[in-house]
Formats: structure tokens, C-alpha cells, sequence
């Protein structure tokens, strides 16, 4: 019966996933920012894919910290997010529904990674692979930051402007709705019938 495998094995076998991870995301970020129509979001887009390329080099610094090859492995979790993106890049959505599903396809990423490093500073952590865990935690918090760099954008108007798209007319019958008797508009009306007032 052969070996099993330690936990060092399977650290291993985690940064090589990352490794090819961010080799995937290198070459997806470009076509993201493409697709955007914001320009902070294409900024936002084009920020990652410099820290992401710094990502790779950083993974690399961990493996030569532990005395061990420079090679990836196949990242099949990336690989389902990546082609989930590119299939609502192919959608034929208004400008501000198009930059909001970019955002959560992003973010669909930026949460697989923030798992993945997690796990991996942890584990890097309790083995005592110091130098690992630096880079690791460096590499962490960028992707943190990037995650939360997409939710302010998608809070800051990018959602409301597609939800306002998707529903056009509601604003527009609540402006035309006269005021009713004692300066209550519609609503203070409807909720009038609704308690049983006249």
C-alpha cells in the first residue's frame, strides 16, 4: 500500500491549483474589462490584472521558498468560473445589466481565490513555512480588496442603474399620480384602503 499523503502534500497541491488559477485569470481579466462599459469598472478590472500577475510571480517566490518546482495544475473550480463568465459575456443585456452580471462574475472569482488562499495561509501557518505564509497573506488581502473594490462599484450605482433599466416605468407612475386630500400621495392611499378607512 502506498504512502498516503500529508498535509504538505496536499499544500502543495493547493498552490499548484492557485498557480493555475491565476494563469487563467490573466488571460480572462483582459476580456472582462473589454466587456465593461464603466469606466471605473474597466479600471477596476484592469487594476486586478496587474495584481494578479504579481500573484503569479509571488506564488512562485512560495514555491522556491520551499525548495519545490515551479508548476501548476489544472484549476478545474476556475476554469467553471471563467466559462460561466464568458457565457454572460455572450448575453445580449443593456449596458448597465452587462457591467452588474460582470461584477458578480468577478466576484465569483475573487471569492473562490479568497477561499483558496485562505485555506493555504492556514495551512502554510501551522506548518511553520513562515516565508509562505507572507506571501500568501499579501496575496490574500489584495484579493479582499478587490472583492470589496467590486461591491462599492455595484453599490455605488452600477446595480441601481440596472435595476432602474430592468423597471423603467415604476418611477414614472409615481410622478404622474396626483396627491390625494391632505397631501398623501398613492401610497399613504393604498395603505388607507388596505387598514379599512374610507
Amino acid at each position: 500500500m502506498a504512502d498516503a499523503g500529508t498535509l504538505h502534500n496536499a499544500f502543495l497541491d493547493e498552490l499548484r491549483d492557485a498557480y493555475d488559477a491565476e494563469k487563467q485569470l490573466t488571460k480572462a481579466l483582459p476580456k472582462l474589462a473589454k466587456a465593461s462599459t464603466s469606466p471605473q469598472l474597466r479600471a477596476a478590472f484592469e487594476s486586478h490584472l496587474e495584481e494578479t500577475r504579481g500573484h503569479v510571480e509571488r506564488l512562485e517566490q512560495v514555491f522556491e521558498s520551499l525548495d519545490e518546482k515551479v508548476r501548476g495544475k489544472h484549476c478545474e473550480g476556475i476554469a467553471g468560473i471563467i466559462e460561466e463568465g464568458k457565457s454572460t459575456m455572450e448575453e445580449d443585456f443593456d449596458e448597465a445589466t452587462m457591467d452588474a452580471v460582470l461584477i458578480a462574475a468577478g466576484q465569483r472569482a475573487e471569492h473562490y481565490e479568497m477561499a483558496a488562499y485562505g485555506t493555504m495561509l492556514a495551512w502554510a501557518r501551522d506548518m511553520g513555512h513562515t516565508e509562505a505564509a507572507r506571501l500568501l497573506e499579501q496575496t490574500l488581502e489584495e484579493e479582499k480588496s478587490a472583492d470589496a473594490k467590486l461591491t462599492s462599484l455595484a453599490e455605488g450605482g452600477i446595480n441601481q442603474e440596472a435595476a432602474d433599466a430592468a423597471h423603467p416605468s415604476d418611477d414614472e407612475e409615481e410622478e404622474e399620480q396626483p396627491a390625494s386630500r391632505g397631501g398623501r400621495g398613492r401610497s399613504a392611499g393604498v395603505m388607507a384602503k388596505r387598514s379599512g378607512r374610507r
